[in-house]
């Protein structure tokens, strides 16, 4: 039986993904490696942004085909505005593989504050 549960909380754990806060999403941003992808629009991204962040539209028709591109061995830190676009944009993350994707509670709006 326990090796049943287990076996039914793979897929669940798989395609979860880590959502943090601002001091974490920082840390991970300083120790490098990692890649900061913002899922806003274009319009939103040049109002302002995180430095150094990379403008990947979620709403886009090529987000998952531009997302595909990215090397899957990076730390994926992905925001959004308030965190809607980004869990979703997360969720795809990882169904293409990408192992350490996570996802800033709150978006820019509580980032900027």
């Amino acid at each position: 039986m326990k090796s049943l549960i287990i076996l039914l909380l793979i897929p669940i754990s798989f395609f979860s993904q880590k959502k943090i806060n601002q001091e974490e999403f920082k840390d991970l941003i300083i120790k490098g490696n990692a890649l900061v992808i913002d899922v806003r629009t274009s319009t939103e991204f040049s109002e302002a942004h995180i430095t150094n962040a990379i403008n990947i539209d979620y709403f886009s028709k090529s987000f998952e085909a531009t997302i595909s591109k990215l090397d899957k061995k990076k730390t994926i830190l992905v925001y959004c505005a308030a965190g809607g676009r980004s869990t979703s944009a997360c969720s795809d993350f990882k169904k293409l593989g990408f192992k350490k994707v996570y996802n800033l509670i709150g978006g820019y709006d509580d980032w900027k504050e």
